[in-house]
């Protein structure tokens, strides 16, 4: 009996040392000035509570005209292949794309601060629903310069040698890439748990508060997130100095073996593509967001198959059918915003409980990042797939069960305590650690494997790939929700008068359809890439 506890203690010891004790051991000083850009980036999650509350009550935009938004908001993250090459280019004053994003930012919560506590005054020059779209657009412009950014010093912050001078075998070069891109998904979630907990305590005691002064909170707290800029902009002057510190050392800077040449395709593409994006979205043209999706999949497949020339053959093909997986698993649609109106108004979710579910995701997602770090070290993405696919499966039966009223049965035979929020808490408690893994093995890769005169552009084209699998999210939200209409009830901020009233009839049968679609699509793909050429075991 001793001699087995003695042997679970080792074990657990074992565990304890190589999931948590490893990880802190790896840190550096240079991994922090990254991390601040990725935790900044999280930050912005400070105002997605409020903003979905002003959304829901005071514009009158339908489900699938939002979901329509979310397309048109992931553009700019689709344009971090020239913004990355931009980075090669210009790696010594790449710093300066880092303060276009901090100002990016900051015009886009200064807009909706003013909307929030000026809405006459804003609706006298332009109506509140383009205010919002135009704000709405520029905040992703400004994560997405920032980000590529960071993506670039990500590959600075790991070292070559130690301090003894010695080079680092292949072996801790992985395990370092690895750590890095684990961390630097810990500093966004750091940042949405953050946030998370300041939302609870700004809307604790706010429940009888009336509109005029629910608006004027909403507008503290836009103030408050001014804040984002700041930490990203700090992140880059702590890695000047890091960087300046190790050139006095007689380390020499960390900068690409050689000069990047200027690829003309990747420049000019971007810059056709900024061009259609405005044409078509400022055009009344129907098809517009298909058109734009279909035009640059096709030029970022075309990028993608001249970059994977840099490659070994092999690795090229590994490559892609892990590119491909992580694309379908993100390419399922999501159920929109009815699901958050339905709690609104329904089941009767708050600020403040909004808060505390988006605070527990974080929290859970950065336990499950770290304790799952060893599985996605030892484990094929497209078995993290499987397993987060079969998960999601499961996921999606508590928002059917609240949708259909399990919880009033469960409430009543429980005393009241398994009731809408419990399921709610539930199904977070569940979900939170699965959903952040699935892009760190593929990152971790790139840093690894991707020329070091490339780095930059790599990561770009293949994050801009991988995103353009969240635009094919939101069309097919958007055709979803075109399909089974979702309203709510909405009061326009200037007059007083209601413009729409609250219909959830068909929440259900979207729920169901989404949770199919998200369970049987991915499974099928990740079996055929698995039996073809393309198999990963990456």
């Amino acid at each position: 009996m001793n001699t087995d506890r003695s042997s679970i203690g080792t074990q657990l010891s074992a565990w304890w040392h190589r999931t948590f004790v490893d990880l802190a051991q790896q840190l550096q000083w240079s991994y922090l000035p990254p991390l601040m850009v990725y935790f900044a980036a999280g930050v912005s999650g400070l105002t997605s509570v409020v903003g979905a509350f002003f959304l829901k009550d005071y514009l009158d935009l339908s489900a699938s005209f939002i979901a329509g938004l979310a397309f048109w908001a992931g553009l700019p993250w689709i344009l971090k292949m020239p913004l990355g090459h931009i980075v090669d280019l210009f790696w010594r004053w790449k710093s300066l794309l880092i303060l276009l994003g901090a100002l990016l930012i900051t015009l886009s919560l200064l807009t909706m601060y003013g909307l929030v506590t000026a809405p006459l005054e804003m609706a006298s020059v332009m109506p509140l629903e383009d205010w919002y779209v135009i704000a709405l657009l520029l905040a992703p412009s400004g994560y997405a310069i920032q980000d590529v950014v960071a993506d670039a010093m990500t590959v600075e912050a790991v070292p070559k040698i130690n301090q003894d001078g010695r080079p680092f075998s292949p072996e801790e070069t992985r395990a370092q890439h690895t750590t890095m891109q684990t961390l630097g998904r810990v500093s966004i979630i750091s940042g949405f748990a953050a946030v998370a907990a300041v939302n609870i305590w700004i809307f604790s005691g706010t429940e009888d508060l009336q509109k005029p002064d629910r608006l004027g909170l909403y507008g503290q707290v836009y103030l408050i997130a001014l804040i984002i800029p700041l930490l990203s902009v700090s992140g880059v002057v702590l890695h000047t100095l890091i960087q300046r510190q190790r050139v006095r050392r007689g380390h020499p800077p960390h900068a690409p073996e050689q000069a990047t040449e200027v690829n003309w395709p990747i420049l000019l593409g971007g810059v056709a593509f900024v061009v259609l994006s405005i044409v078509l979205g400022t055009a009344d043209f129907e098809f517009a967001q298909e058109t734009i999706f279909a035009v640059s999949l096709t030029v970022i497949m075309y990028l993608m198959s001249r970059l994977l020339r840099e490659l070994e053959p092999a690795q090229a093909k590994a490559l892609i059918g892990t590119a491909i997986i992580i694309f379908v698993f993100r390419a399922t649609p999501l159920p929109g915003p009815g699901l958050t109106w339905f709690e609104i108004d329904e089941l009767g979710f708050d600020e403040q409980f909004l808060a505390i579910l988006a605070l527990l995701t974080s929290l859970l997602a950065l336990l499950g990042l770290i304790v799952l770090r060893p599985f996605m070290a030892n484990r094929s993405i497209a078995q993290v797939v499987v397993v987060l696919t079969i998960a999601a499966g499961f996921l999606a039966l508590p928002n059917l069960a609240l949708y259909y009223g399990v919880h009033e049965w469960t409430a009543a035979h429980t005393g009241g305590v398994v009731d809408a929020r419990f399921i709610a808490i539930l199904d977070t408690a569940v979900e939170s650690p699965l959903g952040q893994i699935a892009m760190v093995p593929m990152l971790a890769w790139i840093a690894r494997n991707a020329p070091v005169h490339l780095k930059a552009t790599f990561f770009a084209v293949m994050a801009s790939f991988t995103n353009m699998a969240l635009s094919a999210s939101s069309l097919g939200t958007k055709y979803l929700n075109q399909t089974f209409i979702v309203t709510r009830a909405v009061t326009n901020p200037e007059t007083g008068v209601v413009t729409s009233t609250a219909d959830y009839s068909q929440l259900g049968y979207l729920l169901i359809v989404v949770a199919l679609i998200s369970v049987v699509v991915p499974l099928t793909v990740v079996f055929c890439v698995q039996c073809s050429r393309f198999q990963t075991s990456e």
